[in-house]
């Protein structure tokens, strides 16, 4: 027996919902319903709602001029009834029955005793979504009939994800943004189609303009816009209808309680979810499409799913690059060198005023927010996470820290992320550098020894090296010595043996920097920080670079110089191993992690 599809498009009252129900009228296969369960709707909540058209609705009788009596006394067959119908109208080769719902009118909708019959009729639920703002910027049009402040309900973003929650399990609802279907019909009406398992038919794209059969008596209060379409317009012309609307105050709460919603719902939708390249085609590890990000002021932080992971636009971080950072690394339940960081991070949070200019995280809350990170995501091993401290948000747009009165904003980034992989080298093949032709920010205008924020002085040179083929590029002081690459402390081992690394006069003194320098010694590798020339560097019998997400990675060229024998050196694979077994002895201990089953 043929199949009939019914469409269940649930939607908050705007005239794109409309539209698509004009789009699926036209289609040769298709029956239209516009809000059947409204008289139910308005029946349960007469109490409460005032309608100009509310007699002719519950009555079926009304001598509204211009409203055939007909469409009175069909809008009092109930939903099942006239879906009964629908299906006997369509038996023959079967088709599609499309219901236009209002999101609020689901409290009257049993989804547990949907119409069945065998596999000849299947139900679909289609979201069309639409952003609140652009919803309430508009809702004054015909405030004569629903009221110029409208309750949460009646916007209908909440109802939506009530629908959400109730066919999500059984019956996954298809996501549609609205404004897909304003910036290319075609292929969104195709996408759509195909996830409802019906055929697309181009007559889907035009209509007739003015009333259509398939209106609800209503139409006359509300459709005066839609009534003026004929079909899916070009996104040109839809930018030319648009208006600049002013948001009244007094829908402002109603945003508020819609936002989250309309938040998350969007991010199902097909437009989100194909927004860049597959997760299969960006992620090194799956794993990381699904982690959870530690964000927030002192006392208010909370882990957040990382599509959801934000902070404010009046926070230092964006409005002046105002913050700090650290970058850690989790081997076998212990964090590497946690200490130190936390160390340096208070450093630079005092090298930069924080603590003149609000209440700042203690090293206490942001081992605590690391931990429960860490927990939350499961990371015992092989993870990798970004600390950053900002001054905080400001009440104010301003570089002023005199603004910044709600304390220092802390987020903590914990990633799956191998020692090897796309963001970081092959310590075993090596990289090649080229030289940047940025300088290093000196300590007057720019000091290294802040871990800070301000890093257009290293991106620069990143892009650089990105445009030469190459991993990363040094970058030389003022003077023309080596300063460091833009990512990673620099060292170089000469053809006696001894092992230069660049004074920290300019550049970060890095964490795995001090800790090669002390394996060094007692390794008993003769080693010195000084000045060191671009020109010994290109001679070199060896060259490697640290860093914490990293390790040590051998650099095989730089410059078009092939470095000793172009292959990673005996010391450097010496210092290597010795790294490597740190994590064994050292570092911060993490505690056990409660439901995990392998620890």
């Amino acid at each position: 027996m043929p199949t009939t599809t019914i469409v269940h498009c649930w939607s908050a009252p705007r005239s794109r919902s409309t539209a698509l129900l004009y789009s699926f009228e036209s289609r040769p296969d298709c029956v239209a319903l516009d809000e059947p369960l409204y008289r139910e709707w308005l029946v349960a909540k007469k109490e409460g709602v005032e309608r100009p058209y509310m007699e002719g609705m519950l009555t079926g009788d009304s001598d509204e001029a211009g409203i055939h009596s007909d469409k009175w006394v069909r809008e009092q067959s109930p939903l099942m009834d006239r879906l009964i119908e629908a299906v006997e109208q369509l038996k023959e080769k079967g088709g599609v029955i499309f219901c236009k719902h209002m999101a609020k009118h689901d409290c009257v909708y049993d989804f547990c005793q949907e119409l069945a019959a065998g596999d000849s009729v299947v139900h679909k639920h289609v979201l069309l979504i639409r952003d609140p703002v652009a919803v309430m910027s508009s809702w004054k049009q015909s405030g004569d009939v629903h009221g110029h402040a409208p309750t949460i309900d009646e916007v209908g973003i909440l109802p939506l994800m009530t629908v959400y929650s109730k066919v999500v399990e059984n019956n996954s609802p298809f996501i549609l943004n609205s404004d897909e279907l304003v910036a290319d019909p075609a292929g969104t009406l195709t996408t759509l189609c195909h996830d409802l398992g019906i055929p697309y038919d181009d007559s889907m794209l035009t209509w007739e303009a003015g009333p259509h059969e398939c209106d609800g008596p209503w139409a006359k209060w509300w459709y005066h816009q839609v009534h003026k379409s004929a079909g899916w317009q070009p996104r040109a012309y839809m930018k030319a209808l648009s208006k600049y609307q002013t948001i009244d105050p007094t829908l402002l709460p109603a945003l508020r309680a819609s936002l989250p919603a309309y938040d998350f719902l969007n991010r199902l939708s097909h437009s989100y979810l194909n927004r860049g390249p597959a997760p299969s085609e960006i992620y090194e590890d799956p794993r990381n499409q699904h982690v959870l990000v530690w964000i927030g002021a002192p006392g208010r932080g909370r882990l957040v799913p990382r599509e959801m992971a934000c902070i404010s636009p009046w926070d230092s971080s964006v409005q002046g690059g105002d913050a700090g950072w650290e970058g850690l690394r989790v081997y076998d339940g212990k964090i590497m060198h946690l200490d130190k960081h936390l160390q340096r991070l208070v450093h630079s949070a005092k090298a930069l005023g924080f603590y003149e200019t609000g209440k700042v995280h203690t090293r206490e809350e942001v081992t605590e927010a690391i931990t429960r990170t860490l927990a939350a995501n499961g990371m015992r091993d092989g993870a990798h996470m970004r600390l950053t401290l900002t001054r905080g948000e400001k009440c104010t747009s301003s570089m002023n820290p005199n603004f910044n009165v709600y304390g220092t904003t802390l987020i903590v980034l914990a990633e799956w992320k191998p020692t090897e992989g796309a963001t970081t080298y092959d310590n075993v093949k090596g990289i090649t550098l080229i030289t940047a032709s940025q300088r290093r920010n000196r300590p007057d205008t720019v000091d290294s020894k802040i871990h800070h924020n301000n890093m257009i002085n290293n991106i620069l040179p990143k892009m650089q090296a990105n445009y030469a083929g190459a991993a990363d590029a040094i970058m030389l002081d003022v003077e023309g010595y080596v300063s460091e690459t833009n990512a990673t402390n620099l060292f170089m081992v000469r053809d006696d043996g001894v092992l230069l690394t660049p004074h920290a006069d300019y550049c970060l003194p890095g964490i795995t920097r001090s800790t090669v320098l002390e394996l060094a010694k007692e390794l008993g590798i003769p080693a010195f920080e000084r000045r060191v020339s671009l020109a010994e560097f290109h001679a070199a019998a060896e060259v490697f670079t640290t860093g914490t997400m990293g390790e040590l990675t051998p650099v095989t060229k730089i410059d078009g110089r092939i470095i000793g024998t172009g292959q990673r050196g005996p010391m450097t694979a010496r210092l290597q191993a010795a790294y490597k077994a740190l994590p064994k002895v050292v570092g911060y201990q993490l505690p056990e992690f409660t439901g995990m089953t392998n620890q």
